[in-house]
């Protein structure tokens, strides 16, 4: 069985509407590699939030597989499924949902107690991976105490404090003014090359998608590049 960290084969969605069917994904094919970036493109509405959920095993595609490190998430129960998202996949949002009261050294260490690892590990764990995104000096802080580029580096290192095979991204950078928007994409390469992870970037930002390994486009249901 291929081991890659992500391959979706066939995959498609669609609507029932009241005047026909809505096709959304026709048949979308998509491998990606350890230590890859891959930029998402295409125009609002194309499916980028859709084969993302999809990938990500939140949202049933119609038809097609997704291989998450060659199990097929979507011939799981929805126990399992819940399990291997868990331990094998990451998520950034455009809204980085860090729970206020808690320093940003707690919400990254939030999902490594989730997945059972002690306290102090948790923690030194958290301390590494704020430090590779450059907010070594701020992980006492709380997300009110942060600038919005700060909140989302802390929400990039809190998606990967499990070392998932496969970060999923969803326009990461897209509340933030150009320069922040970099500066907040330098920090997601830079710990994507360190961790080996695979990553699919949705994105309408040029620059963002001119600095990912390659870039792929979503363009009526069907990805081309």
């Amino acid at each position: 069985m291929n081991n890659e960290p992500l391959i979706i084969s066939g995959l498609e969605r669609k609507f029932k509407t009241g005047d026909g069917v809505l096709h959304i994904l026709r048949g979308v094919d998509l491998t990606l590699r350890p230590g890859e970036i891959v930029g998402l493109v295409g125009p609002s509405g194309a499916g980028k939030s859709s084969l993302l959920h999809a990938a990500g095993l939140l949202e049933r595609p119609s038809a097609g597989r997704v291989l998450v490190k060659g199990v097929d998430g979507w011939n799981l129960n929805e126990r399992a499924r819940t399990d291997l998202r868990r331990d094998a996949l990451g998520f950034v949002y455009q809204f980085h949902h860090l729970l206020p009261e808690f320093s940003a050294l707690d919400n990254v260490a939030m999902p490594r107690l989730i997945a059972g690892c002690g306290m102090p590990q948790a923690r030194e764990d958290s301390e590494r991976l704020l430090a590779l995104v450059g907010l070594g000096d701020r992980m006492r802080h709380q997300p009110a105490q942060l600038s919005g580029g700060e909140q989302q580096r802390v929400a990039i290192a809190r998606a990967l404090a499990n070392r998932p095979a496969v970060l999923l991204a969803d326009e990461p950078t897209g509340n933030l003014d150009p320069r922040t928007a970099q500066t907040v994409f330098d920090a997601l390469r830079a710990i994507v090359h360190e961790q080996g992870v695979a990553a699919l970037i949705a994105t309408h930002n040029l620059d963002v998608a001119r600095g990912c390994d390659r870039v792929l486009t979503l363009n009526e249901g069907l990805l081309v590049g």
